[in-house]
């Protein structure tokens, strides 16, 4: 999706980096010192963090050698005011929760935070929460998470059909149940929750199928299958072809996003849709090896005697 929950970090010569974080509230930490020091920057050692920075916000540099979770494990242990974490791990920032007051930034924004640390005379920042910001590119891609193809059953089907938004979409909760947590012992519910995953995917693809089904009454299945895959969109909108952020930095393959992004608009006019019956699917069954007995465990009709083993793909 091209809307995103994101944060900000603010320095205090002005310049303003947009970053990645689930902090829980809405607070702002303002006008705390802007730690960057050598010898505590990966991170990884809460009595270091202890000693030296825990009343600023601290910038854990340390990237590819200590993970991400092991510095916001440590930094909450240390009770450190606020945190900069450096990462370009993409499954964090689709699935990841941050418990301490921080924010997660890419290595090339952190260059020039890293910089104003080291020169400024008193270094100092602020980090804003809760912050929506639209028209973020590049957007969509394919998640790191996905179902990826192929079919197990059978490799000529494919999978998956078509991709649909499923990032940290706004989403009813169970309300007795936390939804977040700020450090080790806080917890907090809510009505409404930031999850991932294909459970979040499905129901924007069987919204689109119901409101499909409405307009085109008299379509079958594969034919509602078929408007969805025809006018799938595989391009972003910069315009260039959906990557794919379980491979990062590469383009995403039919096997990670099928025929490309659900568009609900221009499936009500596909101009072509493929439509299927239920003997095409009898024949294919007949075609990859299945015997009558185990037909009629499937399907009970008399077709299945009259199928004739056929080439699978001819479906």
């Amino acid at each position: 999706m091209s809307t995103l929950v994101l944060g900000s970090l603010t320095l205090g010569d002005g310049k303003i980096i947009v970053g990645w974080t689930l902090f829980a509230t809405n607070s702002i930490v303002e006008n705390f010192p802007l730690i960057y020091n050598k010898i505590v920057s990966a991170c990884n050692s809460v009595k270091l963090l202890t000693g030296v920075a825990t009343r600023g916000i601290i910038i854990c540099d340390a990237l590819y050698s200590v993970s991400v979770l092991t510095q916001i494990a440590c930094v909450i242990a240390a009770s450190v005011y606020g945190a900069v974490f450096i990462s370009e791990d993409l499954e964090l920032i689709e699935t990841g929760h941050l418990f301490t007051p921080s924010i997660v930034i890419s290595p090339n924004d952190a260059k020039s935070v890293i910089k104003y640390a080291k020169s400024a005379q008193i270094p100092f920042a602020n980090i804003n929460f809760q912050q929506t910001f639209v028209g973020i590119k590049p957007s969509p891609a394919a998640a790191y998470y996905t179902s990826r193809g192929p079919s197990a059953s059978y490799l000529g089907i494919l999978k998956p059909n078509v991709m649909a938004p499923g990032s940290n979409v706004l989403a009813a909760f169970v309300p007795n149940k936390h939804s977040a947590k700020i450090g080790t012992n806080v917890f907090l519910s809510s009505d409404y929750n930031l999850l991932s995953g294909t459970s979040m995917a499905c129901p924007h693809a069987s919204g689109v199928v119901a409101l499909l089904k409405a307009a085109h009454p008299d379509w079958s299945v594969a034919a509602i299958r078929s408007a969805l895959v025809t006018t799938a969109n595989p391009l972003d909108n910069t315009p260039n072809p959906v990557r794919d952020n379980g491979n990062p930095f590469q383009y995403a393959s039919p096997l990670a996003m099928g025929a490309g992004e659900i568009e609900p608009n221009r499936t009500l006019d596909p101009s072509l849709i493929y439509d299927a019956t239920s003997q095409n699917y009898v024949n294919l069954l007949c075609a990859l090896g299945y015997t009558n007995n185990k037909m009629l465990t499937l399907i009970y009709d008399a077709i299945v005697s009259k199928s004739s083993p056929l080439d699978p793909t001819a479906i």
